[in-house]
């Protein structure tokens, strides 16, 4: 490929003086050069096709198209933005009207938004289009692949064709092994960084519209493969300094128009991009930070950029806050999710940021109680989400994102004081969050349900033991919560049902965790050493709010990971998102 731009750098020197011209010419010769030379090889994901398949037959008739379009509207795109919605839906109509000459890249992207759309669903799925989800699912997954091929998605510099590819992986994430699909959108960011969308100075020279809509979907890829790499135990994540695209515009879709020359102004504090703009503000703000990069790549940390406060997320916060959150309206739905995302993503890392700096040895009470509040506040903003029916259509977007690292360190702490001052609203808070992400059905079905069951007895069982010193009056007053009441009769349930040995080797291993042992609920290779950290502290908590919580700053060494933590880094990795379908 050196030799090949090598080549014609020198054969348009000095034809024109316009390096623009130039680069965009030499980019097109170069494509056609290689088309040249090899023949279509996109099969290297999809596989080989025995004949050509007739898409035209995949899509659904075209009441449905338009329904579906709308379900994506209101499901999908709100907290995505990766199309752009008064030039598409022209597009969509037309191609709805004849769908067997639609172009290659519009079908394919036709066929993602399809998948998407039936994602966001649930039971209502099939009374809305007459056959089961998991069927549709299939179908228009199966036909987006296809699509896919017949534009050459692999070579293709299409933004169209990577935004299908974006959507498509999106809708397989449930049913995906995150190793593997983070395998994929390692592909996917390739192609994206091949298309020059991670550098302002290739989107700057694009119409206003088309250079936002290369933002949105690069940003798109950039959060989306952050995820992913938590949950599969990757370190490497784009999310680093290494690149200057901006975050999108914090505008309407209808403020933006193809025959624009210059951005629109920004219109108020709240727009329809409200959601993915401050996930872009809080990415912004990792990407650069230290405790993001001593895990991911410590040498990145010469070319990051200064960040306000110095780093700490109580200047991050109070700009959310008081810029955007204030503004926000409770009772609209995307106005809901985006104040309780924000303030669970925010604590989140704060609780990650803490791990970074308070690593291993004594620690204040300061430090400790700082903690605990951090996971007060994922457990509590993550009940308010799951719970209102504001977000229905939107809990699509959550199954990825079980709170596990709040549990894991609620439960280590009550394990240390079993007793504690605040050991009874921890139960409630647990309690509260466990009954509305899991219901009986899921459970049983869950694979990694007895890791988690463990987890939360061990923490009653170290209550109970402590309450055996008590006075017999005493003893007989302690009345177990709602999560240990539940967790044990679905367990009961489980060991009477369960007929299959093999099944229950494989849970063996995981099954006699000892809480204690884990001194992190996930990996946190901070540093050349791939080290953990300890979680502690106790804290009497008034409940979720907003605003700058207290900071822990104080440094320590890391410890280095034991044969048995090693053993268990993918499976809490897994458990980080606990990607169960019906988790919620």
């Amino acid at each position: 490929m050196y030799e090949t731009h090598s080549h014609f750098r020198t054969q348009f020197r000095g034809v024109n003086n316009d390096g623009d011209l130039n680069d965009g010419v030499r980019e097109v010769m170069v494509g056609k050069t290689w088309d040249n030379l090899f023949d279509n090889d996109d099969h290297l994901l999809f596989g080989s096709r025995q004949g050509a398949v007739e898409l035209s037959t995949f899509h659904p008739e075209t009441v449905h198209i338009f329904r579906l379009w709308q379900v994506y509207l209101d499901n999908v795109n709100p907290l995505l933005r990766v199309t752009h919605t008064p030039t598409f839906q022209g597009r969509i109509i037309e191609a709805a009207s004849d769908p067997a000459n639609i172009t290659p890249a519009l079908e394919a992207l036709m066929f993602s938004i399809y998948s998407m759309a039936v994602s966001s669903l649930g039971e209502e799925c099939e009374a809305l289009f007459g056959m089961p989800k998991a069927d549709l699912l299939r179908k228009f997954q199966f036909g987006c692949q296809q699509a896919l091929l017949n534009c050459g998605f692999l070579r293709s510099a299409d933004r169209d064709c990577l935004t299908a590819l974006y959507l498509y992986l999106v809708s397989v994430q449930p049913s995906t092994d995150p190793r593997s699909l983070s395998s994929m959108l390692g592909i996917a960011c390739r192609i994206a960084q091949r298309m020059g969308m991670q550098y302002e100075s290739t989107n700057s020279k694009y119409p206003v519209l088309e250079a936002e809509m290369r933002r949105r979907l690069w940003w798109s890829f950039v959060m989306f493969d952050a995820r992913i790499s938590e949950l599969s135990d990757y370190r490497t994540t784009i999310l680093a300094p290494t690149w200057d695209c901006k975050i999108p515009l914090n505008v309407n879709d209808y403020d933006l128009r193809p025959e624009m020359k210059e951005p629109p102004p920004v219109q108020g504090k709240v727009t329809e991009g409200i959601f993915t703009l401050l996930r872009c503000e809080i990415g912004e703000f990792v990407r650069h930070s230290s405790f993001h990069l001593d895990f991911t790549n410590p040498s990145l940390k010469a070319v990051a950029k200064e960040l306000p406060g110095g780093g700490n997320f109580d200047a991050l916060e109070k700009i959310i806050e008081k810029g955007y959150l204030d503004h926000c309206d409770s009772h609209n739905p995307l106005h809901f999710m985006t104040i309780w995302m924000m303030r669970c993503t925010l604590s989140k890392y704060r609780l990650l940021q803490h791990y970074s700096r308070c690593c291993s040895g004594p620690q204040t009470k300061r430090q400790n109680d700082t903690a605990m509040l951090y996971a007060f506040r994922v457990l509590e903003s993550d009940t308010r989400i799951i719970s209102s029916p504001l977000t229905k259509g939107y809990r699509w977007l959550l199954l990825s994102y079980f709170p596990l690292p709040a549990y894991i360190h609620i439960v280590q702490e009550l394990i240390k004081q079993p007793t504690r001052p605040e050991a009874k609203q921890a139960w409630e808070v647990m309690s509260d969050n466990y009954e509305v992400r899991f219901t009986a059905a899921s459970l049983l079905g869950s694979k990694i349900f007895k890791t988690f069951a463990k987890i939360i007895l061990q923490a009653w069982e170290a209550l109970e033991k402590a309450w055996k010193d008590f006075e017999p009056a005493r003893r007989e007053s302690l009345v177990p919560p709602r999560i240990v009441v539940n967790l044990r009769e679905r367990m009961a349930e489980t060991a009477q049902t369960e007929e299959n040995s093999n099944m229950e080797q494989l849970f063996g291993q995981f099954t006699n965790i000892d809480v204690t042992d884990l001194l992190m609920p996930v990996p946190m290779g901070f540093g050349a050493s791939n080290s953990v950290y300890p979680m502690t502290g106790p804290q009497t908590y008034s409940g979720a709010g907003n605003g700058p919580l207290p900071t822990s700053n104080a440094p320590g060494q890391s410890s280095s990971l034991s044969a048995a933590e090693q053993e268990m880094h993918q499976t809490w990795a897994s458990m980080w998102g606990f990607r169960e379908r019906h988790a919620w």
